[in-house]
């Protein structure tokens, strides 16, 4: 278990069986289905009280991968690029 400043975890909307949705599945998914899983993978973020603790997380790991506090990874990275200049 996590101890510290990732406890927020425990509280995160994410936990459960529909956490599958906030990463690409192991097969090849079209355009339309990433989409579509973005999107509920997202409005569960919305109703996340943890949403700004978890994106702080993936950012500061620099996650290259799934939905974290409502942004995807390319999402994530031109948040970095623009803080950057």
């Amino acid at each position: 278990m996590r101890q510290g400043s990732d406890m927020w975890q425990l509280k995160a909307a994410c936990r459960g069986p529909q956490a599958a949705v906030f990463f690409p599945p192991s097969h090849a998914e079209r355009k339309e289905e990433k989409a579509s899983r973005e999107l509920r993978a997202k409005g569960i973020c919305d109703q996340c009280h943890v949403r700004g603790e978890c994106l702080d997380y993936a950012i500061r790991i620099r996650e290259p991968h799934g939905i974290w506090g409502g942004m995807n990874e390319v999402e994530r990275k031109l948040m970095l690029d623009r803080r950057a200049s």
